[in-house]
């Protein structure tokens, strides 16, 4: 028995000499590299076959839920791995990736059968090497990566493995050749692997290329997408006048801005003068208005009289016949407490019944004072917002408009709409 602590002694190295030509690899873990195979290239050349168990389901269709605790390598890593994981970045970047996998390839169709775990039954990592005067193991591995082999680091403190011939070695042989054959347990994957692989040499249209970005970019996010947070169209929103007036971006952003409140409770929309950033606004606040929710807008004082144009039943509002009902005060307001703003007694307003807070030049919501807040320290306009808006009485989503990028000012409110909420605001 051996102990390789893969910093002196590398299990690389024994196995470039453990392997030999005619030799035997079985191999159970919860991912497999091609930078591995490059790393032991000579030897895996010339083995007589190797017999590969995806330890969790990968590359076959899960029947875990979700919500259940997957092996700690999470399925999505455990497929990508295929052309090198996070730790083998630097291997990544020598841009050989297409030549290795293509020469991968080659070796496993002739060489190699992939099996996947398709239970629920956790199963341990380890390597066989059977030659013909030798049976070998090494235990445990978490993956065929070149971290595991030694080569790399990773991010392990320690990374020991076990190297044990025979006798012992036998009882690993036995468990392995046990699980290969049952048709219960595992689900050949081989085509698939083979497939996958293949991906990363061949030539791929550019159209295919951005549709790839799109999904990896996206696909979680679909996934976990639920009628809880989309907006329901049967609001009526999208017939309303401002909806039709919109801009497919805008529109988009509208019903984005939309899931955000309702998953996060807070969102920031920061986008150039000029774009519609008002109109997107005012579609959300209709979309919350046809669900009889309470909407106040703060804004400088010199908007306020295009915010209450878009509300009254004027002549010159484009958007009248959608009778919009919002409250409009101001940035200042937040500090005052007795008075009329806008039409509305301020010392009898019940700040904390609004639904939805719509913040206009948000990129100007700030002031002096302290952020704490406590024994009489002055608060700043941020706190005011929480204090006397979001944490009194209803639960308040806030929006915030900007016209310059976020900065430090953004991130201070977000990270207190976070304490508020045991959450986060989120950008668009």
């Amino acid at each position: 028995m051996e102990i390789f602590d893969n910093v002196t002694r590398i299990v690389k190295d024994d196995m470039s000499v453990e392997i030999k030509k005619g030799s035997k690899l079985s191999i159970a873990a919860a991912c497999f590299s091609i930078y591995a195979y490059q790393a032991l290239r000579g030897q895996l050349d010339s083995i007589d076959e190797l017999r590969f168990i995806f330890t969790s389901p990968t590359f076959v269709k899960e029947k875990v839920q979700k919500s259940k605790r997957e092996f700690y390598i999470p399925r999505i890593n455990r497929e990508r791995s295929l052309y090198g994981t996070e730790f083998e970045v630097k291997l990544r970047n020598e841009l050989t990736q297409k030549a290795i996998a293509k020469e991968c390839t080659d070796w496993i169709r002739k060489k190699v059968t992939f099996k996947s775990n398709v239970t629920n039954e956790n199963m341990g990592g380890f390597i066989n090497v059977i030659a013909a005067d030798s049976a070998l193991t090494y235990m445990p591995v978490n993956g065929f990566t070149t971290v595991d082999l030694g080569c790399d680091r990773g991010n392990n403190s320690y990374n020991m493995v076990t190297k044990m011939e025979a006798p012992h070695s036998h009882e690993f042989i036995r468990v392995f050749n046990s699980i290969w054959n049952d048709e219960n347990k595992l689900q050949e994957v081989t085509d698939i692997v083979i497939d996958s692989i293949t991906e990363a040499y061949k030539e791929n249209t550019p159209n295919f290329i951005y549709f790839v970005t799109l999904y990896n970019i996206f696909n979680e996010f679909l996934e976990d997408i639920s009628e809880d947070v989309l907006p329901n169209e049967a609001t009526g929103f999208k017939e309303s006048k401002i909806w039709n007036l919109l801009y497919d971006f805008q529109k988009d952003a509208v019903l984005a801005i939309i899931n955000k409140l309702e998953k996060y409770n807070g969102c920031i929309l920061a986008d150039s003068v000029g774009l519609g950033k008002t109109f997107t606004a005012i579609a959300v606040i209709k979309y919350y208005e046809n669900r009889n929710k309470t909407v106040l807008v703060l804004c400088p004082k010199k908007l306020a009289d295009n915010w209450n144009t878009y509300k009254d039943n004027y002549l010159n509002n484009p958007i009248a016949s959608d009778r919009l009902n919002y409250d409009v005060l101001y940035h200042t307001d937040l500090s005052r407490t007795y008075g009329k703003s806008n039409g509305l007694d301020l010392d009898r307003l019940n700040w904390g019944n609004y639904d939805l807070v719509v913040i206009d030049e948000s990129h100007n919501f700030r002031n002096g004072g302290e952020l704490s807040g406590i024994e009489g320290e002055k608060e700043n306009r941020y706190l005011k917002l929480l204090n006397k808006v979001v944490r009194a009485g209803v639960k308040t989503k806030v929006l915030m408009l900007s016209a310059t990028p976020v900065n430090n000012r953004f991130n201070d409110l977000k990270n207190q709409l976070a304490l508020a909420y045991e959450g986060n605001a989120q950008l668009i």
